[in-house]
């Protein structure tokens, strides 16, 4: 095997000529691939609707395990051969994107001479430990909530895909699997060639309801997996129907994610991944995750209630040391206001030197000062600041602070997030406010959902080194509101992206507006 660009792919001829044989004939442990660099260590699954085999391979070079996914079939069928260049052209533009739920491509490599017969080209991946969905719910469907927290990373990541206009594929149980930390990952890249981005989110849907249900609910499942049940009129049934005590809002989501009435039957109205983030964030509960290294090995007690197959019973023991609390913290609760009351009636009433006590504090050292209502604060100075040293359109800084939502600034187009041709430890700006100002929110209007800014002190000069974080968020599109940590007045802040979100091939981020909140002293 050979690595070829992108541009090259499409252009792959057949090397070999003709019918070769079996198109797995040569795929077994302990062979090799792309001249001996990658040797074969176990199948970990299969994907029979676009003939691709899922292995765990040791790269030669490198010394690290990695993931394969194998595309083979008929070298002589054009079809075949068509349909696999476009997987690989999506998987070397895939190469471009990181994001904690989707492994990494590492290479796209295609066919020549002396590989094992009927490969058409292998997509390498960085390894996922753990387990597939296949495993995770070999013994029954997971609670609720478990589910839901769990599946939270790979929803986030078929958004962000989406946004950089990529195709993830995440519709197959064996090309996903769950981490040693309890998050679902697309471990196996390398989208079919007629896949769209639909097709993820009724992925997200399928995988939902696998871990609700232990059921798959698109297509043909694989071996031994039960398909998803229909109701007369061919619709799915709802995981609700089979276990009462799914919640119904992620039932509801579940079904109409998968959306495809030719498949499921269904008639759709989730068609984003953002959509079912948030039921899945609404219900997600945080219970220790699962020993993926083991699976089933620890009982219950020991790995916690992600293990349970079944929906928890009443613990009568905890339920009488719950009302006990709720007893003892009523009783408070109510010395507390009977106390609040007496000083609101003290405060009012004559005391026994005769002075009239009110609820101005501001001459008695005794009580706390007001806090002073924020208001907005005039920024009189922008000046960009970059850590690599090679300012980002400093002409355009200016826009952060002029009041007009409809100009910005933005970063130059990066070729990777950090380092060398990346913005280094980050890019952003320096805001000045003429005297020393408590800050308490700065609000920052983006187009850019994704990118994560910090907002920091200064000692000295600028820098990523000095100074204090007093703020930090990941950008939503429109205003995002960063609550702000500042212990002491401070004339200057900066605000620096640290993380850019995928741009037309590259990586960039743009700011219309920022506004602080705070009072000065």
């Amino acid at each position: 095997m050979t690595s070829k660009p992108t541009e090259q792919i499409a252009a792959e001829r057949d090397e070999t000529g003709g019918n070769e044989g079996p198109a797995d004939q040569g795929l077994v442990a302990g062979a090799v691939l792309d001249h001996g660099r990658y040797r074969l260590l176990a199948q970990v699954g299969s994907d029979a609707r676009c003939d691709a085999q899922l292995w765990r391979a040791k790269d030669g070079v490198l010394g690290r395990d990695v993931a394969l996914t194998i595309l083979v079939g008929d070298r002589s069928d054009s079809e075949s051969a068509t349909n696999a260049r476009r997987t690989l052209e999506r998987a070397m533009h895939a190469s471009t994107f990181n994001h904690l739920g989707v492994a990494r491509v590492l290479d796209v490599v295609t066919p020549s001479t002396g590989d094992p017969t009927g490969v058409l080209g292998v997509v390498i991946a960085e390894w996922t430990h753990g387990t597939d969905l296949l495993d995770l719910v070999a013994e029954g469907p997971l609670p609720p909530g478990t589910a839901a927290r769990l599946l939270q990373p790979l929803a986030a990541a078929v958004e962000a895909a989406h946004h950089a206009g990529l195709v993830l594929g995440a519709d197959h149980p064996q090309r996903i699997r769950i981490t040693p930390e309890g998050e679902i990952r697309m471990a196996f890249p390398g989208p079919m060639a007629q896949a769209s981005s639909s097709d993820d989110v009724r992925g997200l849907g399928a995988a939902l309801y696998l871990l609700l249900t232990g059921r798959w609910a698109l297509g043909n499942p694989p071996e031994n997996l039960p398909s998803a049940p229909t109701g007369p009129d061919g619709t799915v049934v709802a995981p609700r129907t089979l276990r009462p005590t799914v919640p119904m809002e992620l039932s509801t989501v579940a079904v109409r994610a998968l959306g495809n009435p030719d498949s499921t039957g269904t008639t759709g109205g989730v068609r984003t991944g953002a959509a079912v983030l948030r039921v899945l964030e609404q219900h997600a509960t945080y219970e220790p995750a699962p020993n993926t290294g083991q699976a089933g090995a620890a009982s219950a007690g020991e790995t916690g209630e992600v293990w349970r197959r079944e929906d928890p019973k009443p613990d009568r023991t905890k339920r009488r040391k719950l009302m006990v609390s709720l007893g003892v913290l009523s009783v408070a609760t109510l010395l507390v206001v009977s106390w609040i009351a007496v000083q609101l009636i003290g405060a009012f009433t004559e005391g026994p030197t005769g002075d009239t006590r009110t609820l101005d504090t501001n001459g008695d050292p005794t009580q706390p000062p007001q806090q002073v209502p924020a208001t907005k604060v005039d920024i009189t100075g922008v000046v960009q600041f970059s850590a690599n040293g090679s300012p980002d359109n400093p002409n355009s800084v200016a826009y952060l602070a002029d009041g007009d939502p409809n100009t910005d600034w933005g970063t130059s187009r990066y070729n990777q997030q950090l380092g060398p041709g990346g913005i280094s430890d980050g890019t952003g700006a320096v805001l000045s406010f003429g005297q020393p100002t408590s800050l308490r929110q700065l609000v920052i209007d983006s187009p850019s959902a994704g990118a994560t800014v910090q907002v920091r002190t200064i000692s000295g000069q600028p820098s990523m080194q000095s100074g204090e974080v007093i703020g930090e968020a990941t950008l939503e599109a429109g205003e995002t509101p960063i609550q702000l940590r500042s212990a002491q007045p401070v004339e200057q802040v900066l605000v620096v992206i640290t993380q850019l979100v995928p741009s037309e091939g590259g990586f960039s981020s743009s700011i219309n507006e920022v506004s602080v909140l705070g009072s000065a002293t």
